[in-house]
């Protein structure tokens, strides 16, 4: 059962970034940086300088709807975290994991359906983005709280280590995916991939078991909460309050670190393919931008492994977020003017600092305070926990890509510095909380 778990939960958050991961990868052709170089189309009109561009996004103020399009998944996405954390303990996670997948699925392809219909309405970009974002917050206390479930404390940074790389895998996935489409049929980017999530949804309300008593299973030990066993009753079944989560001893300094880290993370996750894209073609530039998430896959396997054989969870994220800083400086500063294969290493060492608490912090830590001995007359405390600290994160990872969108915009030659500048200083706030 906890093999079938790590692996089944492992695709299921695998299909949730692969679906939110396309709109990075098309920001590049719904505004190419010069028209002038396109030659794909049938018609040009040279009167218009934006004539290649997919209306509303053919202005000069492109960078700000794009932003605006971020912020608006992800503002959506770290309320509904809260709410979507005190519903999933309180209800059968199949269902609610199943129901949030297949809706995440309708408005990921309802996106892409804008092409196909050749929808304009800013409106209607802006509305599958927010209903989107409230579904995909269905995911993450989900699935931590199934493999908590069925997963003591000992090994728990280790093991969510290695499963945590589905949220890098997703976004490999959905950058080779998005990328496949981007320049000939963009609306195919969202389609498959939503489909991909829907089907995968199906499979968890047929075949998930979010919780070892589900079929007569030990229930594993927690090590801070006494061993809780089908016999603990009603008592041990109760979920906590928002409030009484809040004051978990390190509930609130990781909901702040994963603020900054988080920030940094998503501004990666929606703004590398637009930032490459200067330089390489729009399909090059999404491939490209996996090479980040390979490196947050052993980030994260890393840090858990780390923490694990130390038993020091904070200091950890301090020395992978301390490290991190120079390297996006030096990344920067020389990205674009050394080797390609050096430019990768550069990217890929990048990915392995910023992700790696990321990782930990969303994965082996959420497990470790939501059966935190503060709360041992409950054991269903990991939903509300993980919700609160990933919320909190969620909000740090809508403002990262806004304020991308507003920086970079600000100035050809210095925008983007500015933006890493912002990503450094993030950083060192992330390691001083």
């Amino acid at each position: 059962y906890r093999s079938i778990i790590l692996v089944f939960t492992f695709f299921c958050y695998t299909s949730y970034h692969l679906s939110r991961k396309p709109i990075s990868v098309v920001k590049s052709v719904l505004h190419h940086d010069n028209c002038s170089t396109e030659s794909h189309s049938n018609t040009t009109n040279t009167t218009n300088e934006y004539w290649c561009d997919w209306a509303p996004f053919n202005t000069p103020s492109y960078l700000d709807l794009l932003g605006t399009l971020d912020l608006c998944y992800l503002i959506s996405y770290a309320v509904a975290m809260f709410i979507s954390g005190h519903i999933s303990d309180r209800m059968n996670l199949r269902y609610y994991l199943s129901a949030g997948m297949v809706l995440s699925g309708v408005f990921t392809c309802g996106f892409g359906l804008g092409y196909f219909y050749e929808v304009h309405e800013y409106s209607f970009y802006i509305i599958m983005q927010v209903l989107g974002g409230i579904f995909q917050a269905t995911g993450w206390p989900g699935v931590v709280a199934c493999v908590g479930n069925w997963f003591g404390k000992g090994k728990r940074g280790l093991i969510m280590g290695i499963w945590n790389a589905h949220t890098s895998i997703g976004n490999i996935l959905g950058s080779v995916i998005a990328g496949v489409f981007v320049e000939d049929n963009w609306g195919l980017s969202f389609v498959v991939p939503g489909v991909i999530i829907g089907v995968i949804g199906i499979l968890v309300f047929l075949f998930l078991v979010p919780d070892p008593a589900d079929v007569g299973c030990t229930i594993p030990d927690h090590s801070d909460s006494p061993l809780l066993s089908k016999e603990t009753g009603d008592h041990g079944a109760r979920p906590i309050s928002i409030w009484r989560a809040l004051f978990i001893p390190g509930v609130m300094e990781f909901s702040l670190c994963l603020f900054f880290a988080k920030l940094v993370s998503y501004t990666f996750l929606y703004w590398l393919p637009k930032y490459l894209s200067k330089s390489i073609s729009p399909t090059e530039a999404a491939y490209v931008s996996t090479i980040f998430d390979a490196g947050g896959i052993v980030g994260g396997i890393l840090a858990g492994y780390l923490s694990d054989k130390l038993q020091m969870r904070a200091t950890i994220c301090i020395v992978f977020l301390v490290l991190a800083a120079p390297v996006l400086f030096l990344y920067n500063e020389y990205g674009t003017d050394i080797p390609y294969w050096a430019n990768c290493l550069l990217l890929a060492v990048c990915g392995l600092g910023v992700n790696g608490p990321y990782a930990l912090i969303t994965t082996a830590v959420s497990a470790d305070l939501g059966t935190h001995k503060t709360v041992r007359d409950s054991a269903k405390a990991l939903g509300i926990v993980t919700a609160i600290i990933d919320g909190t994160g969620s909000i740090g990872a809508a403002i990262g890509p806004m304020l991308t969108g507003v920086i970079s915009g600000s100035s050809d030659v210095n925008g983007w510095k500015y933006v890493f500048y912002m990503l450094i200083a993030s950083d060192f706030m992330a390691a001083i909380v």
